[in-house]
């Protein structure tokens, strides 16, 4: 396995534990409305570094 390869895989792991972790407490969550918008803007905001991280190593590794 190459190492772009490895790297596109640990990425996508990345992305779906954000999802499960972060999507699952905005949307099941038993708080109230505040909590889970304040949730959502932190996992947006994960996806935003995340998304950021991915693209800058897809630069340094084409």
């Amino acid at each position: 396995m190459g190492k772009r390869t490895l790297g596109y895989l640990i990425f996508v792991v990345l992305f779906l534990l954000l999802t499960f972790f972060g999507m699952g407490p905005v949307l099941m969550a038993d708080g109230s409305m505040n909590e889970r918008i304040i949730t959502l803007i932190f996992v947006l905001l994960g996806y935003m570094i995340l998304g950021g991280v991915f693209r800058f190593w897809r630069k340094r590794n084409k």
